[in-house]
């Protein structure tokens, strides 16, 4: 992943423990993985619409995964974040998310703790002060690097063609054939592009104005991240604002809105499938 050159053990495992932290909330309760989640089968995220912060203010974004995270271009559902250790920090200081007042009370805060300044002095030898907001950043973005999946899609286009099921298999046919693939391309299957939802119909659940609130452009209304489609099977509910309920409405809905089609029971149900396909082979839930 990008950056990874820079990535060391000692880095790994301060941004492992700083994720895992409720220190870095203001109420000590929230840490980065009450919206990410990690392990026993989860996703990166926390399932739920909307995660009540540290102040018990609902957001007004769905928490996207973290999940190959780092091969995304931006970060964000508006891309508000050029990389991982940028949107790292971001929600500690969201007065809706983890509400820190500042970096230096964060800093000062950890400062208190001599596990973290001994861990960042190993992390960041010659740094000084090696315990600073960025650095809490790039630390935490060098675990995130870490936090990868692979698919048995992937198994799929190395040349194995018992990885897809019939089912499967008719779906990835059916999502070339309707062209979702004009959006969710390359090696993520999206996370490249920005993309108006609504494209050719409005999308019908709520007004968020997308990424007209971080550019000011009248263009970048209703403009949005296209998500990535690894283990999205996983990641309900769906949309920027967790409107989507099921998968198969999801992908109903996305048909009609952006590219004017209306799928079949049986084109929803196959693409569901083709999905299925796409969750890290560690979370893949096939019987």
């Amino acid at each position: 992943m990008p950056g990874a050159e820079n990535d060391t053990p000692e880095r790994i495992a301060l941004g492992k423990a700083l994720f895992f932290d409720t220190r870095l909330s203001i109420n000590d309760q929230q840490s980065c993985a009450s919206c990410h989640r990690l392990g026993e089968g989860q996703a990166g995220v926390d399932g739920l619409r909307f995660f009540p912060g540290a102040k018990g203010e609902l957001g007004t974004r769905n928490s996207p995964t973290v999940l190959n995270a780092g091969w995304h271009k931006t970060l964000f559902w508006d891309g508000r974040a050029k990389d991982l250790a940028d949107q790292a920090k971001q929600p500690i200081l969201n007065p809706v998310e983890m509400a820190m007042p500042s970096p230096a009370y964060v800093v000062e805060k950890l400062a208190k703790i001599p596990e973290y300044r001994a861990a960042f002095a190993r992390a960041f030898p010659g740094a000084n002060p090696a315990l600073t907001y960025d650095n809490l950043g790039e630390a935490i973005a060098s675990f995130e690097r870490t936090l990868r999946s692979e698919s048995r899609f992937d198994d799929f286009l190395k040349g194995d063609k018992t990885a897809l099921n019939a089912q499967e298999q008719d779906g990835l046919a059916a999502f070339l054939k309707v062209n979702c693939v004009r959006c969710h391309d390359g090696a993520l299957l999206g996370g490249e592009l920005f993309e108006k939802l609504g494209k050719v119909h409005p999308f019908p659940y709520g007004g968020d104005e997308g990424r007209f609130a971080v550019t000011g452009r009248p263009e970048d209304r209703k403009v949005f991240k296209v998500p990535s489609l690894r283990n999205v099977a996983l990641t309900g509910p769906w949309f920027h604002n967790g409107s989507g309920e099921t998968l198969p409405d999801a992908v109903r809905v996305m048909g009609r809105i952006q590219l004017d089609v209306n799928l079949t029971d049986q084109e929803v149900a196959d693409i569901v499938a083709f999905l299925g396909a796409l969750n890290g082979k560690d979370l893949d839930r096939r019987k």
